[in-house]
């Protein structure tokens, strides 16, 4: 079996596995107030078949799997799934296995996913204002992030990851406190541009905080120099005052990285899309479960990724937004 190429000679090594839709935060940015319509628990795969897709992407030269949702620590074997994954080896070694969360459930599970082989963590953090925690994610759970956080931190999981939408009005005012609280503690922090995922199709351009805003910000408060990076990540990294620390910005709108993009995605129930703005799915679900041996299985992941475009295409005239919300792709 070849790797996962698609048409423009991009090799895919980085597989995004949605383990979940369903998620304990409601936020703004991503679903109404009254959530979304949940998948059906016999769509979701088990834990058997997302492990043999896996496998079968690792087999094509996937390195890195990340785990996301909805809020994947609500799966609840998470840990199991962790440890299954944790022993899969490719033609490149052992897979790196990391995890982005609301950090809810992370004073419980934190030591546990170290010790079944999670290595790295993304925490999405969008204000340290309580009362602004509570608009935005519609739920009062500042205190349990924060906790969530430093949990993480006592189990060693590293680098610890903190991921904000910049939003106008919002939070725009947060940016160097946010920063600050990162790097007096050792994480990273990061700042995404706001992308049309909302499952209310709502997403405004004028509303999103753009990468030069977010620069100019930063740029009150501290020196900043780029760093050199993996040129496929999606986050621009800079140091603030010559370093150690950093920041990252991620400006998937303003300064699109899909010339370099190595993702591809599984979401919870089976369908793998390769790329986050795709309206269009392959059904892997439906292959494993009418008994397709895996060199079918890495025929489809190879047929799906043949079909990936240039570029998201989100300032293209005719661009339409996903018909799933983020929570529903895994990010």
């Amino acid at each position: 079996m070849s790797g996962l190429i698609d048409g423009f000679g991009r090799v895919h090594r980085d597989l995004r596995i949605s383990l979940t839709d369903r998620c304990s935060l409601r936020c703004t940015y991503c679903m109404p107030a009254d959530g979304v319509p949940w998948l059906q628990k016999d769509s979701l795969l088990s834990t058997d078949e997302l492990v043999r897709l896996a496998s079968v992407a690792v087999g094509l030269g996937v390195t890195e799997i990340r785990l996301t949702g909805g809020e994947p620590l609500l799966r609840p074997d998470v840990v199991d799934v962790v440890g299954r994954l944790a022993l899969l080896t490719g033609p490149a070694g052992p897979v790196e296995l990391s995890l982005t969360t609301n950090a809810l459930r992370l004073p419980a599970l934190a030591a546990p996913l170290v010790d079944a082989g999670l290595r790295r963590v993304n925490i999405s953090l969008d204000t340290l204002r309580r009362d602004r925690f509570l608009e935005l994610t519609r739920r009062d759970r500042l205190v349990d992030t924060l906790a969530g956080i430093a949990a993480a931190d006592a189990a060693g999981l590293s680098p610890i990851k903190i991921n904000a939408v910049a939003m106008r009005g919002v939070n725009d005012d947060e940016i160097v406190d946010l920063t600050a609280y990162a790097a007096d503690r050792g994480y990273q922090m990061r700042f995404i541009e706001q992308m049309p995922l909302d499952a209310g199709h709502t997403w405004d351009r004028a509303s999103m905080v753009t990468r030069e805003e977010i620069l100019d910000a930063l740029g009150e408060r501290w020196s900043l120099s780029p760093v050199d990076a993996d040129p496929h990540a999606p986050a621009r990294l800079f140091s603030l005052d010559g370093g150690p620390a950093t920041v990252g910005v991620i400006a998937s709108v303003t300064r699109p990285f899909c010339g370099t993009c190595d993702r591809i995605r599984l979401t919870a129930d089976g369908q793998i899309r390769n790329c986050l703005f795709a309206r269009e799915e392959s059904d892997l679900r439906a292959l494993l479960r009418s008994g397709a041996d895996d060199a079918a299985l890495a025929d489809a992941m190879q047929a799906a990724l043949r079909l990936k475009k240039a570029g998201h295409g989100i300032d293209d005239p005719g661009f339409l937004q996903p018909d799933r919300p983020m929570s529903a792709i895994g990010g």
